[in-house]
């Protein structure tokens, strides 16, 4: 994994490296424009409810408070400073106040009302800095936020064995086989499928409760084309 020299660990808040923090700087905007291409291609829309887990300094934020309807955007992050940062110099107060985000400022889902349940989920570069032990954990908190129709898009990096880790390691990186994903998802109940969507340096894939529809693109290419002929409803 390509990280900068300086990620801005040990800066205070107010600091300029609040892009860095999350990941190579000059990856933000790749990652962000990334993202949200791969969640409108998959369905998302402007009506839905979106969970950003790891929210960070809204590098997805950015694009997606905007686009989603009022108070359909809720992001989860454990560093407060990294959202105030993001809202400075990425959103600006007024357009949060006009789409009144929620923000929820702990390491996991707990304390988040259960009433809440959310179209979609994302998890971009937070699988890829858990053990086994965190990543089973995620994936229970999530699947009882999400609706029956509802999915979780989330990156992992990709290993040959199974491993040592536990718990959350940044900066540095996990890996995980494949099996061992899918094993993690089946057992909390997700249906599970890799995504054939570029990353600088992990993968893509879909964590779907049941009622998520998937079979338009089960033969065919994951695009906009493709959901635009055959997924939309």
């Amino acid at each position: 994994m390509s990280l900068p020299e300086d990620l801005g660990l040990g800066r205070p808040a107010g600091d300029q490296h609040y892009r860095a923090y999350v990941g190579p700087p000059q990856n933000y905007d790749l990652i962000s424009a990334m993202s949200f291409g791969l969640l409108t291609a998959l369905g998302l829309r402007q009506h839905h409810s979106l969970l950003d887990i790891g929210c960070g300094s809204l590098r997805n934020g950015r694009l997606l408070i905007p686009y989603l309807n009022r108070e359909r955007y809720v992001g989860i992050e454990p560093n407060r400073w990294l959202v105030e940062e993001g809202i400075a110099r990425e959103l600006g107060a007024s357009l949060i106040e006009i789409k009144g985000p929620r923000f929820h400022f702990a390491a996991s889902a707990e304390g988040l009302d259960l009433d809440d349940h959310f179209d979609f989920a994302l998890a971009q570069s937070i699988f890829s800095h858990t053990g086994r032990d965190l990543l089973e954990h995620w994936l229970h908190s999530i699947i009882r936020l999400l609706k029956p129709s509802g999915a979780l898009i989330a990156t992992y990096f990709l290993g040959d064995s199974e491993p040592s880790e536990t718990g959350w390691i940044y900066p540095g990186g996990v890996r995980f086989p494949e099996a061992t994903m899918a094993a993690c998802a089946r057992q909390q109940g997700f249906r599970f499928r890799p995504l054939d969507w570029r990353h600088p340096s992990q993968r893509w894939a879909l964590f779907a409760r049941p009622e998520f529809d998937d079979s338009w693109f089960a033969e065919r290419p994951l695009g906009w084309n493709t959901w635009f002929d055959y997924g939309r409803k």
